[in-house]
């Protein structure tokens, strides 16, 4: 395409070409030169581009050049946008909106999850030319009968990769059944997961492709950077970012929904305008959580990665990863909130050292290294804070209005015979109240500053060598106690076999590195099931469940296997978390057994003369029921005190040697 090529150049109609002009619209971007031409000639288009790129005008402008708008209104929707979260949906009304300022009569209707069905049904009855809509609220709607796809002529699927991974192909493919054959069909996905293009294959018809390669993966305008959480606490750190760095917006991303709503009144408590969004959050006030960030009444945006999917504010200048994606798909959408159309953008990352393996994942991911950032030390931000107070003084002297509070200081220097720069001081005093104007460097740890250096060339050098592994101070520990590692215990074939204790386990209980094993403090006497766990941690520590590992559940606690790059923030939030009406109590197991032995379910142990309980043995040939080695090498029988299978304990001389009546000892076989 010649780097002249016009909007005109593409046979769009001139009530759309006025429309791109009143918003600013020049040239195409690669997306929309190559995507549509085929849709305007009615081909179906299976497009792969990165976020930012003008997906959304590549298909809406094609959309409104072919809409018949006498038919539409009045009758079924001819054209369906299906979007991964809400507010993508609502982005891509507005934008349809926007392009549609010259053509009267139009109507575009957003359906999405966490909002009144009232006022969508009332709204499909009116009628709409363009209905956009998350699928699980576009299926409610068809089951419901007030959606008809019927007369569909163009279904689009946007950012069909974020679909899928939110478990939405199922729904999507039961939409596709539902519209007409003769019809036309755009997919777009950043990515192509084999799912992906297995939906293609199946109900695209001879496709144009249009892949848009980057070099990268992430916009080129985005200047990306990480700090070692090392010494800091990450609070502290952000607090030093949001002092130094000179933003107009900003998204901080938290892992949990949690902690979007902690962080976000922990900055609020700081002097920062910030709000959280999350999924927890109602629709209605997430609406207005995000109008007051491009209004400028907030400048901190706290949220969840699905919160924040398809938003796009211009004022957003920084993003800011707060915790670390597991993935390196959420990587690249979360900072593409920020540089989009051409703007420039800051992207910081925070990672500890346990998640040095994640930031290497994106690095390859994203085929760009991302530099180290020196954190802003106690000096550059006592020299922001002091350039401010000065910056408040002189904007309220030009401002004026203070003669009678001139007035009054100065018989109050008279009578009490102060210096005026004594009481401007005092003023001041109380102006910045209880938080300190300065930072004390004398207080700061030595860590605090140490940390604010890139460690990422001295881990480099040879023989460097990074903080010890959690095996490394386990085995220390061990060795400084004078002990053996569990792992390295024996026990000889000959003494007497151990009770088994199913605790009694190495903490690295799977070969794969990146796991590390914690305990929780809730089991089978709470009558959880491997899923109650997975369904709670997923969702607080923003993990797929696919990350989870090995779950074994005892009487009062569950040993569970998560990646090893979990902070001390997260499990700090998971600690709280209820499963059965009980806390989590999460914490990181050292392979030592629980405070009791986990008996199976629905066996009673049983309490035998040595005092000792032990998991039920099924009783040798020619051994009375109780019977324990040691007897049986003397040729006879000790019967049990008790047998508790009965609702009252029977003693045991009344049934010895007797047929069982269903509550004593086991029949056996009378010897012959």
């Amino acid at each position: 395409m010649s780097e002249t090529l016009t909007f005109r150049d593409l046979g769009l109609p001139e009530s759309l070409l006025n429309a791109l002009l009143a918003v600013g619209y020049e040239t195409p971007s690669p997306i929309q030169a190559n995507t549509i031409p085929p849709l305007l000639e009615g081909r179906d288009v299976l497009g792969q581009a990165q976020t930012g790129t003008g997906k959304t005008a590549a298909f809406a402008l094609p959309i409104l050049a072919n809409i018949d708008l006498e038919r539409g209104a009045r009758k079924n929707p001819q054209a369906l946008v299906l979007a991964p979260t809400r507010e993508l949906a609502i982005q891509v009304a507005e934008a349809f909106q926007r392009y549609a300022s010259h053509l009267p009569g139009f109507h575009v209707l957003p359906i999405y999850g966490g909002q009144s069905y009232t006022p969508q049904i009332r709204g499909l009855e009116r009628g709409a030319h363009v209905v956009v809509g998350t699928p699980g609220r576009i299926i409610d709607h068809i089951d419901k009968g007030t959606l008809n796809l019927s007369n569909i002529d163009t279904l689009v699927l946007d950012e069909a990769d974020e679909m899928l991974r939110m478990g939405f192909v199922d729904d999507v493919e039961q939409i596709l059944k539902h519209i007409p054959e003769k019809r036309r069909i755009a997919l777009f996905s950043a990515t192509m997961p084999r799912p992906i293009a297995r939906i293609a294959e199946t109900y695209l018809r001879d496709p144009v492709r249009v892949a848009i390669v980057a070099k990268t993966t992430t916009a080129s305008t985005v200047r990306q950077r990480f700090w070692n959480v090392s010494g800091l606490h990450k609070l502290d750190a952000l607090t030093r970012i949001l002092e130094v760095e000179s933003f107009d917006a900003m998204i901080v991303f938290s892992r949990t929904k949690i902690g979007t709503e902690e962080l976000a009144e922990k900055l609020e408590a700081r002097g920062f305008r910030a709000a959280a969004i999350n999924g927890d959050v109602i629709q209605s006030l997430r609406e207005r959580t995000i109008q007051k960030l491009k209004d400028g009444q907030i400048d901190i945006l706290v949220a969840t990665d699905v919160a924040a999917r398809g938003l796009d504010v211009e004022r957003i200048s920084h993003v800011i990863n707060f915790d670390i994606p597991v993935d390196t798909e959420s990587y690249v959408h979360r900072i593409g909130r920020t540089g989009r159309a051409g703007r420039s953008g800051e992207a910081i990352l925070f990672v500890t050292p346990r998640e040095r393996h994640l930031l290497k994942a994106i690095e390859r991911a994203t085929r760009q290294p991302i530099e180290p950032m020196i954190l802003p030390s106690v000096g550059a931000v006592n020299e922001v804070r002091i350039t401010k107070f000065k910056e408040r003084i002189q904007a309220c002297i030009a401002q004026g209005g203070f003669d009678e509070f001139r007035e009054l200081l100065a018989s109050f220097e008279q009578e009490q015979n102060i210096a005026a720069i004594d009481i401007a001081a005092a003023l001041a005093k109380l102006l910045q109240g209880k938080k300190p104007l300065l930072l004390n460097p004398e207080r700061e740890s030595a860590a605090f500053d140490a940390a604010a250096k890139p460690t990422r060339e001295r881990s480099e050098k040879p023989g460097f060598k990074d903080k010890p592994s959690f095996k490394e101070k386990r085995e220390r520990s061990f060795d400084d106690r004078g002990e053996r590692p569990v792992r390295e215990k024996r026990f000889d074939r000959d003494a007497e076999k151990p009770s088994r204790d199913f605790s009694a386990r190495k903490p690295s209980r799977d070969d794969d590195s990146s796991k590390e094993t914690f305990k929780v403090q809730v089991g089978h006497m709470h009558h959880i099931k491997p899923g109650n766990l997975v369904g709670a941690i997923a969702n607080e520590a923003g993990l797929d469940s696919q990350y989870i590992g090995r779950i074994d559940i005892f009487d009062d606690y569950t040993l569970i296997d998560l990646p090893a790059g979990i902070d001390d923030e997260t499990l700090r939030i998971l600690r709280k978390v209820r499963v059965a009406q009980t806390p989590l109590q999460i914490e990181r197991w050292d392979g030592k057994a629980g405070a009791s032995k986990p008996a199976p379910r629905f066996v009673k142990a049983r309490k035998f003369d040595d005092g000792d309980d032990a998991r039920p043995r099924k009783p040798a040939r020619g051994d009375t029921f109780g019977g324990n080695a040691d007897d049986r090498s003397e040729g006879r029988s000790k019967p049990p005190k008790f047998a508790s299978f009965g609702d009252k304990p029977k003693p045991a001389s009344k049934f010895k040697g007797k047929a069982n009546d269903g509550f004593g000892a086991p029949k056996r076989k009378p010897k012959y």
